[in-house]
């Protein structure tokens, strides 16, 4: 009996040890905190690892999270400054640095931020106009971050940032801002069409300033370069003809020519005078009876005549030097080449002997004034 007594005690004293040694034994994971109230009393703070405690006299609170949070609460109505009900929706990322002031001070932390966040986001907002707040959310962030951070300080918590997720103003609102945007999104578009026409047509006109200016260089250069041209070939042309008639002066001085060859030229220039189209009148030059005098001598030199053998000193003459016909020339023929007029009767004219030579009827007159082929 007494042996079963003994067992028994000694069962339950493992018991109690085992117990006792898994109720001073605690584990805190990493990023948590744990709270040690000995009699009811704050005794200490549990960091991450192994830890101690006193069993059966401390007991363990829930653990605490550290980590950053995130906190989303419903839309909140909040009324503007002009009298309009808008609803905001906020996130707060927040975190616990005091464990032991997270957990005495305030009763429940998370409904306290929600609380404080919304009290302070109509305090903000109510200050406000409902254009000022779409456009001031960076504003509002900051208003609500540094008065959520003075005032969740005392109970352990940093609030790290105040999110706007979306501020909503009522429908009708909604519609009025719409048409306004429009409207105004449809004078901007205007304004810019208008400049952009404006901008065009100032840099047409400008384009074409400077093409007629171009252009007008570029007429003057090319005439200015056509006169250089034009008058280049004009000096070139005009040292072309001088070389040409001082070549033919100088050949004709060089060949010496005579009074009866000059004569013959003159006569063979004739026809081409007379060969135009359109030449309804020939008028006959007045030194036709020179050239008929220097042909007629031409033909009476033809025919044998008696050179003296010396030129006369005195005169300077020698053959060939002298027009004058000599004797046995044929004095009618010689009359009508002089102009003198009348017939000329010569057997050595030809098939036409005793009969007038056309146009020499009236002495005195051109040879060939009463030709009608001649004229």
């Amino acid at each position: 009996m007494s042996t079963l007594v003994a067992t028994i005690l000694l069962v339950v004293l493992v018991i109690l040890v085992v117990l006792a040694i898994v109720r001073s034994v605690r584990i805190i994971p990493q990023a948590t905190a744990g709270i040690v109230e000995r009699f009811g009393r704050y005794h200490r703070t549990l960091n991450a690892g192994l830890n101690v405690v006193t069993p059966f006299v401390d007991r363990l609170r829930p653990l605490i999270d550290l980590r950053e949070q995130v906190v989303s609460f419903p839309p909140q109505p909040v009324i503007t400054r002009d009298n309009l009900v808008v609803g905001i929706d906020t996130v707060i990322y927040f975190q616990v640095t005091d464990p032991r002031a997270a957990t005495y001070e305030v009763a429940n932390y998370i409904t306290a931020v929600e609380q404080l966040t919304v009290t302070t986001l109509r305090n903000v907002v109510g200050g406000m106009d409902l254009e000022t707040a779409l456009t001031s959310r960076d504003q509002i962030n900051t208003e609500l971050r540094q008065e959520l951070d003075e005032a969740t300080g005392k109970w352990g918590i940093r609030v790290g940032r105040v999110e706007l997720k979306a501020i909503e103003p009522p429908s009708s609102i909604q519609d009025s801002m719409e048409k306004q945007m429009r409207a105004d999104r449809d004078k901007r578009a205007a304004i810019l069409s208008a400049e952009g026409n404006k901008q065009s047509a100032i840099l047409n006109a400008e384009g074409e300033r400077q093409a007629a200016v171009l252009k007008a260089r570029g007429e003057s250069e090319a005439a200015v370069l056509r006169a250089e041209a034009e008058a280049k070939a004009q000096a070139a042309r005009a040292r072309g003809q001088a070389e040409a008639i001082l070549t033919v002066f100088r050949a004709i001085h060089e060949g010496n020519p005579d009074q009866r060859l000059l004569a013959y030229q003159y006569m063979q220039m004739l026809p081409q005078i007379a060969q135009g189209d359109s030449n309804k009148l020939w008028i006959v030059p007045s030194e036709i009876g020179k050239a008929l005098e220097g042909i007629g001598g031409l033909i009476g030199g033809a025919r044998p005549q008696a050179v003296p053998a010396t030129p006369d000193p005195m005169t300077n003459s020698g053959p060939g030097s002298q027009l004058d016909p000599p004797a046995g020339r044929h004095a009618g023929l010689e009359s009508w080449l002089t102009g003198g007029g009348g017939s000329v009767h010569d057997g050595a004219v030809g098939d036409g002997e005793g009969r007038a030579v056309p146009g020499a009827g009236h002495a005195g007159t051109a040879p060939f004034n009463d030709d009608p082929s001649l004229v």
